[in-house]
């Protein structure tokens, strides 16, 4: 896939409020950004400072209170779930701290569903994708393991393969080793920066590993709602 050049995301004025018991809750407070393709970005911020909050506006599993955001050159403002969620499909990978895996499902079958839902691709090709991707993760002979039957960096490289097997444009991953020891954890990181190189997609990443932070093109640190 030909990758975009340019800018992927851009992001003016966005704000995000919630109502509680006490009445509008301010989480996101005037956000401009722009994330150029191909680069790598970590979010940081304490806990409830809104850095998954943005994440997930970014990525269009929610919808702003006030505000723009362009994904690939598409204005998320006034579209529907499922005209998001077409936009998504194919262009964009998640992988979560969770790994949601489908526990019914072996892995190969976790890492084919995303391109059978894309649609357009035999089984046969589809299959020989993700397994291709399993392999290069390291798991080519559990393919047909079921999640329960696998370790959590198992798992989690399991959701890495699911994650790049439509060959997105961007990558966005919450905590990703949040659930992991940091042996485990730092194993699956590197292979996740490997992975992105290899396939040349932009990396959206939130974590509160500084250090992991670092290793990013840039980074950007959201203190009580705004970007410091």
């Amino acid at each position: 896939m030909q990758k975009k050049t340019g800018s992927v995301i851009e992001v003016r004025g966005l704000c995000k409020r919630v109502k509680d018991a006490t009445g509008e809750l301010t989480i996101l407070d005037h956000i401009d950004l722009t994330i150029d393709a191909g680069s790598s970005i970590a979010i940081v911020g304490a806990s409830g400072s809104g850095k998954s909050t943005l994440l997930g506006l970014l990525a269009g599993l929610d919808s702003a209170s006030e505000g723009s955001v362009r994904l690939l050159g598409h204005e998320l403002t006034g579209m529907s779930e499922d005209q998001r969620a077409a936009l998504r499909n194919g262009s964009v990978g998640f992988v979560f701290q969770s790994f949601q895996l489908m526990p019914h499902l072996t892995a190969l079958e976790n890492v084919t569903l995303p391109l059978e839902l894309q649609g357009g691709m035999a089984s046969r090709d589809a299959a020989a994708r993700a397994r291709s991707l399993l392999e290069q993760v390291g798991l080519g002979q559990r393919t047909r393991h079921y999640p329960k039957l696998l370790s959590g960096g198992e798992q989690q490289r399991v959701a890495l393969a699911r994650a790049f097997v439509t060959r997105p444009e961007i990558l966005f991953a919450d905590e990703p080793t949040g659930s992991l020891d940091a042996a485990t954890g730092h194993a699956v990181i590197d292979l996740m920066f490997e992975l992105n190189r290899s396939h040349g997609a932009t990396l959206i990443l939130v974590t509160h590993d500084i250090e992991l932070a670092r290793r990013c093109d840039s980074i950007i640190t959201i203190e009580a709602g705004r970007v410091a």
